[in-house]
């Protein structure tokens, strides 16, 4: 049983998916214009009708299954939503002559979804077109001074709008309309981390039986706990296999064996730092390095699964996300194409096993927690597939990858010793080819110059530059001289995304 979202463009819908989820109960995203039978394979409690950019007026605008109107099932508009609603139902949509747009304060607000909400409201709003009529059957429930028609309901008919975004935390009572429309729909709130697992086991097994399943482990959060659950659910039929490139962090392969192993995992390291850094001998390119590290990635995993084979299934840590901006439904934006949705060769020979297609990073994260997997990985910042060698500017050495480890290594360390590294979304340290006339002592050095990033993020779509405490990088910066010999110079990175993006290449 779940919540369908119908997605028409909002940049917050998923935003409302895992709010749902957040309050206990499973919610799924489908497109807008998804038809009814898939909407009903989905076995609906209610159904929110999401914001979006369009205007109910306009030629083309996408609309939902006509028959999800003439179902009985609770409806909940959002925005572009309740005007879909509203104008449906006979009302009228027109443009106003003033957006709305920000932080806005309920004039006056009651009715069914707004039960137990008392005090100050302050609404999030984000809208040029408004209610100006209202259909047979409701009534207005909300108001702000620039909008008289906030929110709308036909409690007979269980239908439910807000020009506001209840999911957004510049809603701070928001969250208490989500769980009275979860009411009203009757959803039981047992989405735990428990279930989740206890669910995942079974489907894991359910569809493995007795075959033998495959995983490469890359350190991160997603693929160590998956690795987790599939050694919990099926134990010795797993080979997880973590392919050392040698682009790592300082004592990254350790810290995966002795997390992983002691937790059941049967795990395979294989150290293919040679081989790596051999394919990357004279190469500055950036686009042209990740290629070899894919290329020299699959020649290696290739290798492994050969030599412990045969496997039936490879499983894969795919994201829900991912699955969203991968277009995972008919009239859905392909926003990017990610490697372990879309680009998987066509004659691909294992079936793929993908328990958390269906999950965001935060219930991975709790998942995690539950399976036991250490905190230094559970909350570990995302990390790049190429690792290290997009950090270093121009061509890969051994000797500029010793250097930016230990570099890294103080910066990170300091992040954690200064209570910070939970603070921002993700930190990195980059090694430039600038190199610089400095001074230590009675003696001239000429030296890398190192830069520091870190940002805060909700998804890294967009990121600010973090700021960071001047004790805190003035601490860092003096370790990192005084005990990088190669490094005289130490700069911040103070851009954000955009322009810039997160990571130097």
């Amino acid at each position: 049983m779940s919540i369908v979202i119908l997605d028409f463009g909002s940049q917050f819908t998923r935003l409302i998916a895992r709010r749902f989820r957040e309050l206990g109960a499973y919610s799924v995203i489908l497109p807008g214009t998804t038809p009814m039978e898939r909407i009903l394979e989905q076995n609906p409690l209610g159904v929110v009708l999401s914001g979006g950019p369009s205007s109910v007026y306009d030629e083309g605008a996408p609309h939902p299954d006509p028959r999800l109107l003439e179902s009985d099932l609770p409806i909940l508009g959002v925005c572009y939503g309740m005007q879909f609603l509203a104008q449906q139902a006979g009302g009228t949509v027109e443009r106003v002559g003033k957006r709305e747009y920000g932080k806005a304060e309920l004039t006056r607000y009651g009715g069914r979804l707004f039960q137990g909400v008392s005090g100050e409201f302050v609404a999030w709003m984000s809208h040029s077109d408004s209610v100006t009529s209202l259909p047979g059957g409701y009534e207005v429930v909300a108001a702000t001074e620039d909008t008289p028609v906030a929110a709308i309901e036909n409690v007979e008919r269980r239908r439910f709008g807000m020009q506001f975004h209840p999911e957004v935390v510049h809603t701070p009572k928001g969250i208490r309309l989500l769980e009275n429309f979860l009411e009203v729909c009757g959803a039981a709130r047992d989405w735990t981390p428990q279930h989740i697992v206890d669910e995942l086991i079974e489907s894991v097994r359910a569809q493995v039986g007795s075959g033998r399943v495959l995983l490469a482990i890359s350190g991160g959060v997603d693929s160590s706990t998956l690795g987790l659950l599939l050694a919990r659910a099926i134990g010795e039929q797993l080979t997880a296999v973590f392919i050392d490139h040698g682009l790592l962090r300082l004592g990254e392969r350790e810290q995966v064996e002795s997390a992983l192993r002691p937790l059941g995992v049967n795990l395979v390291t294989v150290d293919a730092s040679e081989q790596f850094l051999s394919a990357l001998a004279g190469v500055s390119d950036p686009e042209q390095k990740r290629k070899i590290i894919g290329r020299e990635f699959i020649r290696a995993f290739d290798r492994e699964a050969e030599k412990y084979g045969p496997f039936e299934f490879l499983a894969q840590g795919t994201l829900y996300p991912d699955v969203i901006e991968s277009a995972g439904g008919e009239g859905a934006a392909n926003i990017k194409s990610h490697h372990n949705v879309g680009g998987l060769p066509e004659d691909l020979q294992y079936k793929l096993v993908e328990p958390f297609r269906y999950l965001f990073k935060d219930e991975v994260r709790e998942v995690a927690a539950l399976l036991g997997l250490p905190e230094a990985i559970r909350m570990r910042h995302p990390f790049p597939g190429p690792g290290l060698a997009i950090r270093i500017l121009g061509e890969v050495t051994r000797e500029k990858l010793d250097i930016l480890q230990r570099v890294d290594d103080l910066f990170i360390s300091g992040l954690r010793e200064f209570g910070l590294y939970d603070q921002v979304w993700q930190a990195l340290a980059v090694l430039t080819p600038i190199q610089s006339v400095g001074v230590m002592g009675d003696y001239r050095t000429y030296g890398y110059t190192a830069a520091l990033r870190a940002v805060t993020s909700i998804d890294g779509m967009t990121a600010e530059f973090a700021r960071l405490p001047y004790e805190f990088l003035e601490t860092v910066s003096n370790r990192i001289v005084n005990q990088v010999h190669e490094i005289n110079r130490v700069v911040y990175d103070v851009t954000s995304k955009p322009p810039a993006t997160i990571e130097w290449e």
